[in-house]
This record gives C-alpha cells, sequence and structure tokens, in this order.
C-alpha cells in the first residue's frame, strides 16, 4: 500500500485479548483514521480478510487456533495471495523468521520489541520494505526455502488436511472435523504427499513439524498410512 492512504486498515490476529487490544489501540494512535479489525484464530482471520479484501495489512500471530505455525501462514498466502502480511509473534525460532518472507509476508517483527518499534515495523510494511530482525540471521538456506515453496502449492482445503495431519488425527477424523467424505480427505492426503515430495504419511508430518512453531515439540505419536 501507499504510505499516503488516507484510512489505511488493518487486521490484527492474535488469540491473547490483551495483545491484540494494544496493538489495536497502538495502531489507531499512529494512524488516527484507520479501521482496524480483530480475529482471534485462523478462521476468524480467514474471514476477516474475506470481509476485507483491500485490508493494507494483516498483522498475525504464529501461534494461535489454527495455524500450526507456518502451515497457516502458507494457506493464508494461498487464499488470499494479495492480503499484505507481516508476522508479530515470541518465536525466536530464526528459521522461521526467514521463512514467513519465502511465503510471501513482508517480514516478521519480534512480539517482544518496544511498542513503538513495532509501529516503526509496521511504516515500514507499509512503505513497501521487508522488515526481519537481526536475529532472524543469515538468508534461508536451499532446504528451508524448497519447503516452504513446497507447501505454498497445496489448496487452503490440503493445508487444512495438512494441519489436522500433523497432529496425528487419521483420515476418518479429519473428515468428521472438516465434514467431507473420507474419500475426498484421501484424495487430498495424496495430492499432500505429490507436492511435498514424498512418499509416505509420516514424511509429510515430519515436514508439517518443520513448518510448525516450535521446532524442539515432540512429534506425533505414528500412525499407519492410510493413502
Amino acid at each position: 500500500m501507499s504510505a499516503l492512504t488516507p484510512t489505511p486498515s488493518f487486521i490484527v490476529a492474535d488469540d491473547h485479548p490483551m495483545v491484540r487490544d494494544a496493538l489495536a489501540l497502538a495502531l489507531r494512535a499512529a494512524f488516527p483514521k484507520s479501521e482496524v479489525a480483530l480475529a482471534g484464530t485462523l478462521d476468524e482471520a480467514s474471514a476477516a480478510i474475506a470481509a476485507r479484501p483491500d485490508v493494507d495489512l494483516v498483522i498475525l500471530d504464529l501461534d494461535m487456533p489454527g495455524m500450526q505455525g507456518l502451515v497457516g501462514v502458507s494457506a493464508l498466502r494461498a487464499s488470499y495471495p494479495s492480503a499484505p502480511l507481516v508476522i508479530v509473534s515470541a518465536t525466536r525460532n530464526a528459521a522461521a523468521m526467514r521463512q514467513v518472507v519465502e511465503m510471501g509476508a513482508a517480514g516478521f517483527i519480534p512480539k517482544s520489541a518496544p511498542m513503538e518499534e513495532i509501529i516503526a515495523s509496521v511504516r515500514a510494511v507499509m512503505r513497501g520494505e521487508i522488515v526481519l530482525p537481526p536475529s532472524a540471521g543469515d538468508a534461508l538456506s536451499s532446504t528451508d526455502a524448497d519447503l516452504a515453496t513446497r507447501a505454498a502449492r497445496m489448496t487452503p482445503q490440503q493445508h487444512r488436511v495438512f494441519a489436522l495431519m500433523a497432529e496425528g488425527k487419521p483420515n476418518k477424523i479429519i473428515a468428521y472435523d472438516m465434514q467431507i467424505g473420507e474419500a475426498t480427505v484421501k484424495a487430498h492426503v495424496t495430492e499432500i504427499l505429490r507436492k511435498m515430495g514424498v512418499h509416505s504419511r509420516t514424511q509429510a508430518i515430519v515436514l508439517a513439524q518443520r513448518l510448525a512453531l516450535d521446532p524442539g515439540a515432540p512429534p506425533p505419536a505414528p500412525i499407519a498410512d492410510e493413502a
């Protein structure tokens, strides 16, 4: 967007009400004529973007219901490729910070940064700059970049199936959660395996864990391959 936009619009997506409200208050103070919509889950963020297709900036937390870390970022990029995104998160995962840019976000802002620094970074993003903290380190490794690119090829519904797979849910439960047929889930799983370049459900889940917020989290319990 242009910094000259007289009434910028924002979506602040974070599941912690105090953080969400503080960001909204700071944005309204920094941009007096701005409009700020709030969301607390990935589904709410998606609905907010759908209702505001011309939103100037979506400020997104990685660790909120439905996100599955970077899987959620990629899902939003697939559903709304023109919506400007910036991540404001507490994660200290340097690879995740770099991967959000690879996935099409305008940058990463640490949630621990002072509010004036967060607003300064928001202004930079709105001028068209890419923002990353020094702790993000060097550019993405070729492996990380390739993983981010592969994940970005999935459709929104495939991302949802992928996220539920990462939670260790079998096809039958995924079908129930998504209110779709089990055969449809199996078809999605087959496409997910193809797009991620793996041959088994377990391999796909390992990659999903690499795209998730906490790289140190234990992997899900092994489950039988169903696709």
